[in-house]
């Protein structure tokens, strides 16, 4: 699952906080696993093939051995090898301004079906959690590969009560033409908050091709209801309420519901955490008012990664490339359907900021990470990153005109060495004062 972004403006006390906690983390591993969520885990949207030359799990270490020596040091070996188990179950527990103090649980599974050799590994992932600020999360997903990957059936179902940051659309460069869009182009990055009920259903059937080729559609309907902005009145003026009224858009709810069409192709060896391959998807979203939806729309996104294995003997040296890309062709979407930080298919992208810091019609996101183990059993590795991204503001901004960086570095806890599944504890900077410190299930890409 995907871990929230704490923005701190420069709180000494603040980041002293984070690293007791991370202490504290450590400390107390052996009993407890902590992430942070205000978005869910997604089950990304590529495939895993098993490899004849499945991963050599001897003398690897994950939290399961770990368990085993704790409870059981005593236990003698058994006389049957096992199979090592493709589910993955921790406690959801997490603390930060945004979402209050949280608790849930959630589990990540993989498994192939059928005997057909070739067959890509189908994964589907679950939590539920609620916070101290009353917000709360429930969400399944699933990427499900039938027997010889004739079908891939891709769906996600989440009911939330959820907060979503908000500051303002583009990418930081301020427009003065009227007090309008000086707010709603928010050169000072300030934040607020948008209370709203959230439902999400989505759906999409993919059919292979050719060998790692795969075309699909579906659908997805996305409801928002009873959105608020706090501490404002009636009559303030904030980016919301602008947008809204520039675009024909109610300001207590939406629906964006539309058909879906992708092609796919993926060579990748593992999705939670490649050493090797290409994904590559590319596909259209049209939202229909005949479907409910608010406003007609079309959007274009492209998303694009690649792998590179930089030893035989420890191919945990990777260096990943990722890039994101969502365009507005035409219509109008709601304000916090725009693209933007974070807004990717797994709720990853920006590492160094909140979801949709940066936001526009269009919007580029593209990131380099080097991971690379620490201990010899695998159990401790790590990973350094690099990103930029950037948007228009339809006031005079244009895509690719203006960057922001973000950059920063983690640590990794192989959960799972079955299915590659690492726990990740990163921390990251951006501009703005914008750092944070993330903790998640799988990789960020």
């Amino acid at each position: 699952m995907i871990a929230n972004l704490k923005h701190i403006t420069g709180n000494g006390s603040r980041f002293a906080l984070y690293k007791i906690l991370l202490v504290l983390f450590f400390a107390g591993f052996n009993s407890l696993a902590y992430s942070q969520v205000t978005k869910p885990d997604t089950v990304k949207n590529d495939t895993v093939k098993v490899s004849k030359h499945a991963d050599n799990l001897v003398g690897q270490y994950d939290i399961g051995d770990l368990f085993h020596t704790i409870f059981h040091p005593n236990a003698k070996p058994d006389s049957v090898k096992k199979k090592p188990s493709g589910i993955t179950i921790i406690p959801n527990i997490a603390s930060n301004p945004t979402i209050g103090s949280q608790i849930g649980i959630k589990a990540v599974a993989g498994r192939v079906l059928g005997n057909e050799p070739g067959t890509f590994l189908s994964v589907a992932a679950t939590s539920a959690s609620i916070t101290t600020k009353g917000i709360i999360y429930f969400y399944v997903n699933h990427n499900i590969f039938t027997p010889g990957n004739k079908y891939n059936f891709q769906g996600s179902l989440v009911v939330a009560k959820t907060v979503s940051p908000d500051y303002g659309i583009g990418i930081g460069n301020g427009n003065y033409d009227s007090p309008e869009n000086q707010i709603l182009t928010n050169p000072e990055r300030k934040g607020r908050a948008l209370n709203s009920l959230y439902f999400n259903l989505r759906e999409k059937v993919y059919k292979e091709i050719e060998k790692g080729l795969f075309i699909g559609a579906g659908a997805s309907f996305d409801v928002r209801k009873n959105i608020e902005e706090k501490n404002t009145t009636a009559t303030d003026l904030t980016p919301y309420r602008i947008y809204n009224d520039r675009n024909g858009f109610d300001d207590g709810g939406y629906s964006a519901n539309g058909l879906l069409f992708n092609v796919q192709y993926t060579t990748r060896d593992n999705q939670n955490r490649a050493y090797k391959g290409i994904y590559a998807d590319a596909g259209i979203r049209v939202n229909q008012t005949w479907m409910g939806s608010s406003k007609d729309a079309v959007q274009f996104t492209t998303d694009i990664r690649k792998y590179f294995s930089l030893s035989t003997s420890n191919p945990e040296h990777v260096i990943a490339f990722w890039n994101w890309g969502s365009y507005l062709l035409s219509g109008a979407v709601p304000y916090l359907e725009l693209a933007g930080t974070g807004r990717d298919g797994s709720f990853r992208s920006g590492r160094g900021y909140v979801n949709q810091y940066f936001k526009g019609t269009q919007y580029n996101y593209s990131e380099v990470e080097y991971r690379f183990p620490i201990l010899k059993n695998k159990f401790i590795s790590g990973v350094t990153f690099f990103n930029l991204q950037t948007a228009n503001d339809d006031l005079g901004t244009k895509l690719f005109e203006k960057w922001q960086p973000g950059y920063g570095g983690g640590l990794r806890v192989l959960f799972n060495k079955a299915t590659r599944t690492n726990l990740c504890l990163d921390y990251a900077w951006g501009k703005y004062g914008a750092r944070g410190f993330f903790l998640g299930l799988n990789e960020a890409f």
